[in-house]
């Protein structure tokens, strides 16, 4: 065994030495090492080469800027940003204001040129030990970078970024502007931006009446601003307020005996106002900012703070109908109890999925509150039909005027019933959607099977939840429910020959020095085939004329839509929960919800959406109405189909009559033309007899005359 050990111990250093010999011949540590440096050396570069497209130059005027937004057309359509109003520029600030700041954020601020390598390193020995990125070691020139030009995530590549922007910046301005910007831009809790508006919120004080004290607190906020927050933590704010004062005195920044005044005065909060949001069409700009930070990646912080362009699908025209139909009280159902009755509308492009207007709810708006219009989350009623019945019914061979089964009956454990309680037997599928039966819906799901109707509502871009798939999904039944947004882009597919364009409110975002932060990228599917969608668009046309959905109609605008509503949970109270009208012309889709935001016994819609939620969505289409092409479908309605039909088939009876006429007179001329020959036949013969005489003269005189002349 020992002899065995020996024998492996001399193979693997044989081994060992040849790989040795190996390295050392080839050089193998010399180009290692020199890959190193070229990696490190084309990453110092690339990040250089990064930093110095940035146009820093702009950054101070982009800092002074509120967050503009463009609607669809290039135009202004408003703004979205803090009242940064009460701006201090550097010669405003005490002197004891900026060294508390620049003593307790960067010490070494006026000595290094954008970054810190005690404190970079530091930092990185921290991280080490941590086993993660906890941040530290940002001069304030890296922190206004990172506030400014930089995402919020805590990653290597971002701090190396942040260093060499902080160095771009450094060669830009001077130190007080940079100082400047700094607390300009930054965050002090309560909702309070920039240190003039934050000695405001916690002092009612301006920045140059601050005491040394209260200086040290507001440099203090600065590194938690929402824990530190002295209206919610008062002692911690106060604890974080004199370790400023022991570094201001460290550094000399402050006498012994201004750190022992200031460390004795009793910090006294007087709210002065804070930073108030300014907001022109405010539901439409919330559903801006969800975008922008649900899609883009940025933060309200950033939003209201770095002076971005954000260009949208918005129209003003439609944005500033639909909001005076909100404004008008009368048009909606009179409120009951405690609650307003509420509602969110949404209007869309179909050829590009494009919100053009959106309204989030009625009475006292909250900024980024719950916006109904995007954040609802409702059952579709008999919206969803159409949707999860009708489309896929018709792929599978089913026509308009199929038949469809209208009787009281069940469905396992499922029996649903119709609205109006009544049952004709049987109904064609027109008839079914035209008046909204539900029965008939039920029927033909299950005939068809119910994956099938899934799919499609998957493919129209509603997601189905596991429990969600059964018969119930025919009449809307959904444990979470959709929003006016999703339901306008599902229709939108009906309008736009069988295509669903994904519905989007932004469609680029530039940053402050003019780089773009993130751009919109078109996204499609096909959902149905052209002629299918004209189908459903034939029988929709139905509901507005003839139908559930005929207090929409509109004289010179063509209307498809559907009505929609949901079941109270109370069976001995006659009412609905949810009411929803869903409607298009060919270049415009709209969707409109009603409700309590808490249904109970007190709080429910009596009437039917017929008389409610439909006279609402014919206002909003008639506020519309000026400012989109009137053009017709490609399609006619049933109805006009089914009178076509029968035009046609009064002009084949009149064309068979017509026929038989002209058979009988023909048969009457036929009739005496015979009976003339018959008068005229005696003649006729004697005519005949002679010429049959005349001609056998003839033969002899011609067989004489040959005679002469042969030989």
């Amino acid at each position: 065994m020992d002899n065995f050990k020996q024998k492996f111990i001399k193979i693997v250093k044989r081994i060992w030495d040849a790989f040795v010999l190996f390295w050392q011949r080839k050089h193998l540590t010399q180009i290692l090492l020199l890959g190193l440096l070229v990696v490190i050396l084309g990453s110092i570069l690339w990040f250089a080469f990064i930093a110095s497209q940035a146009n820093v130059q702009s950054l101070k005027d982009g800092l002074n800027q509120a967050t503009i937004i463009y609607d669809k057309d290039g135009d202004v359509a408003g703004s979205v940003a803090n009242n940064r109003t009460n701006r201090v520029s550097f010669d405003q600030l005490p002197d004891h204001v900026s060294n508390a700041v620049i003593a307790i954020e960067d010490e070494r601020f006026y000595e290094h040129n954008g970054f810190d390598i005690k404190g970079i390193a530091r930092a990185f020995f921290n991280n080490l030990f941590a086993g993660s990125i906890t941040g530290g070691g940002s001069t304030l020139t890296q922190q206004l970078t990172k506030n400014a030009l930089l995402s919020q995530e805590q990653t290597y590549k971002r701090k190396v970024e942040e260093l060499f922007l902080a160095v771009e910046i450094e060669k830009a301005y001077e130190k007080e502007e940079i100082l400047e910007m700094y607390l300009n831009q930054s965050y002090f809790g309560s909702g309070a931006w920039g240190i003039g508006n934050a000695s405001k919120k916690y002092f009612n004080k301006e920045i140059k009446e601050v005491t040394i004290s209260e200086a040290a607190l507001l440099a203090g906020l600065l590194k938690a601003p929402s824990s530190l927050d002295p209206y919610k933590n008062y002692e911690k704010a106060l604890d974080r307020r004199d370790i400023v004062l022991s570094q201001m005195k460290k550094l000399g920044k402050i006498s012994a005996e201004e750190y022992e005044n200031a460390i004795k005065e009793e910090i006294k909060l007087e709210d002065g106002g804070g930073s108030l949001i300014d907001r022109k069409y405010p539901y439409y700009m919330d559903a801006v900012l969800d975008e922008a930070i649900n899609q883009y990646g940025l933060t309200q912080e950033e939003i209201l703070t770095r002076g971005y362009t954000i260009y949208t699908q918005l129209d003003q025209n439609l944005q500033a109908g639909l909001e005076s139909v909100y404004a008008n009280n009368q048009l909606f159902p009179k409120s009951t109890g405690t609650q307003t009755v509420q509602s969110g509308a949404v209007l869309l492009d179909p050829k590009t999925g494009g919100v053009r207007a959106l309204v989030g709810g009625r009475g006292e708006y909250v900024f980024r509150g719950f916006n109904r219009a995007t954040h609802l989350k409702a059952q579709p009623g008999s919206t969803m039909k159409p949707l999860a019945v009708y489309t896929p019914a018709l792929e599978e061979g089913y026509k308009y005027n199929s038949m469809l089964k209208d009787e009281k009956q069940s469905f396992g454990d499922y029996s649903p019933e119709n609205f109006s309680k009544t049952y004709q037997g049987e109904v064609p599928m027109y008839t079914a959607i035209e008046n909204s039966i539900n029965l008939p819906a039920v029927w033909l799901l299950n005939e068809i099977g119910l994956q099938k109707g899934v799919n499609a509502v998957e493919d129209f871009g509603i997601s189905v939840q596991e429990e969600d798939k059964n018969l119930a999904l025919a009449l809307g039944g959904m444990h979470k429910g959709i929003s006016p947004l999703q339901l306008a882009e599902a229709y939108s597919t009906f309008a736009n020959d069988g295509v669903r364009n994904e519905s989007h409110i932004i469609t680029k975002i530039v940053g402050p020095t003019g780089n773009i932060i993130g751009e919109y990228k078109g996204k499609s599917v096909r959902v149905t085939s052209k002629k299918v969608a004209g189908e459903m668009t034939s029988m929709l046309l139905n509901v507005v004329e003839t139908g559930t959905g005929q207090a929409t109609k509109i004289a010179d605008l063509q209307i498809a839509g559907k009505t929609g509503s949901t079941q109270l949970p109370y069976k001995d109270i006659s009412g609905t929960k949810d009411q929803w009208f869903v409607g298009y012309t060919p270049n415009l889709v709209g969707a409109v919800w009603i409700g309590y935001d808490q249904t109970d016994r007190n709080h429910y819609l009596p009437n039917s959406s017929s008389r409610t939620v439909v006279p609402i969505f014919r206002e909003i289409m008639v506020k519309a109405s000026p400012h989109i092409e009137k053009v017709d479908f490609p399609v006619d309605s049933i109805n006009d189909r089914l009178q076509d039909s029968d035009t046609n088939n009064l002009n084949e009876v009149e064309l068979k009559e017509q026929a038989e006429k002209l058979e009988e007179e023909l048969k009457k001329a036929a009739d005496k033309v015979e009976e003339k020959l018959k008068e005229e036949a005696p003649k006729w013969k004697e005519v005949l007899e002679k010429a049959k005489e005349d001609s056998s003269h003839l033969g002899d005189k011609v067989k004489d005359r040959l005679e002469d002349w042969l030989p």
